[in-house]
């Protein structure tokens, strides 16, 4: 199935890039993205390429999202790795109402943040839910509109409401970002600029209408072959773009730094075979990530069908090339930190910076290495109840 065709995000990233430098250094230092380049990412509408059309959005196909991810982060993590948080959040519209999705993400500068499940519970009340609890990871809430909480429910009768496979199920509750208590507790050696900060609710009421769950993606209401992926695959494509922004923007200022140094006693750095060997290895190494994982999402996209989702083969399939993705990104990003010497010790230097990022994107659930053991089960035949 083909995607409707879009404006460009790619083109728009790269148009952004040189402001997204420029800002760089106060997105470090304020760990805040500044407000009019805020303004210029919502007018280039690259918070929304995941967004259903039906809602404005520009519906993107997958592996032009992946693309225009790096090229933000190439620029700048924090810049990427935001957009990209705020693109897989707006995924959940294709799981409410129009109505309820419209008020969400109607407005132009719509944006939702939340973290991750933490064990807190729900209660089920008449017409919805009530929910009190802090929870942490909510990248962007310093820009969102609204926010979210992953949550088990309770049920009146006390019981935990059950998902499909007889295990607790997660419901992801949507409230106006006002009504969270946002805490400043983003002190990070990486990514400061996310503001992935903690956020408080008590007693909060959420309606039902403004509730929907990631676990079901066959229950999709939008008919798009971007709604057949899940939203935790779409996840692990924005991850692996930031990774892999990340690693080219180091591998580039290698490059440069390459062509103007001499170590003491030594050659042009440049000119060292294995410097060259080396740089060689980590180009062909992201190179080859970046292809395989660009080849299989438009695979999947061209079998998505038009109602449900994508098969569990797939889904761990494209698990696969994302954490490979990630993995190549992080060990290109370290050998060019190691092979630029002191150069890329020194705080704030562009190595420097790009070197915190990167380990801080590999502490991140998308990087386990576990990813690959999950994804090798199923590869392997191995029996599994699901995979998101």
């Amino acid at each position: 199935m083909d995607l409707p065709a879009s404006p460009d995000p790619l083109a728009a990233a790269r148009a952004l890039g040189p402001a997204i430098g420029a800002a760089a250094d106060a997105i470090e230092t304020t760990r805040r993205i500044p407000p009019e380049l805020a303004a210029a990412l919502h007018g280039a509408r690259l918070c929304r390429m995941l967004l259903p059309r039906s809602l404005g959005g520009g519906e993107v196909h997958p592996a032009t999202y992946l693309l225009a991810i790096e090229e933000l982060s190439r620029h700048d993590a924090s810049i990427g790795w935001c957009a990209f948080v705020a693109n897989s959040a707006a995924l959940i519209a294709a799981h409410l109402g129009p109505a309820e999705a419209a008020a969400i993400f109607g407005p132009p500068d719509s944006l939702v943040a939340w973290g991750p499940p933490n064990g807190t519970v729900a209660e089920a009340v008449p017409g919805g839910y009530r929910v009190s609890g802090q929870f942490a990871f909510a990248s962007g809430s310093r820009l969102a509109t609204w926010m979210g909480v992953h949550c088990p429910v309770r049920e009146p009768d006390g019981t935990l409401r059950q998902n499909r496979h007889g295990r607790p199920a997660i419901r992801t509750l949507l409230f106006p970002a006002a009504e969270a208590e946002l805490l400043d507790d983003w002190h990070a050696i990486g990514l400061r600029g996310t503001a992935s900060e903690g956020y408080r609710v008590e007693g909060l009421f959420v309606p039902e209408r403004f509730s929907a769950t990631r676990e079901v993606p066959e229950g999709r209401r939008e008919p798009g072959a971007l709604y057949a992926f899940t939203q935790q695959g779409l996840y692990a494509v924005g991850a692996a773009g930031v990774a892999l922004g990340l690693s080219r923007a180091m591998l580039d200022r290698f490059a440069a730094l390459a062509s103007a140094k001499t170590p003491r006693g030594r050659s042009l750095l440049a000119a060292d075979p294995l410097v060259q060997d080396g740089f060689a290895k980590a180009e062909a190494g992201i190179g080859a990530a970046r292809a395989w994982l660009r080849e299989m999402l438009e695979e999947m996209v061209a079998a998505a069908p038009a109602e449900g989702a994508l098969g569990i083969p797939a889904r761990a399939r494209l698990r696969l090339g994302c954490a490979q993705a990630i993995q190549a990104a992080v060990e290109a990003a370290d050998w060019a930190h190691r092979a630029a010497g002191i150069d890329a010790i020194r705080p704030g230097s562009p190595l420097e910076r790009r070197f915190r990022d990167i380990h801080t994107v590999s502490q991140q659930i998308q990087a386990r290495r576990a990813h690959f053991a999950a994804a090798g089960q199923v590869l392997l035949g191995q029996p599994v109840q699901d995979f998101l």
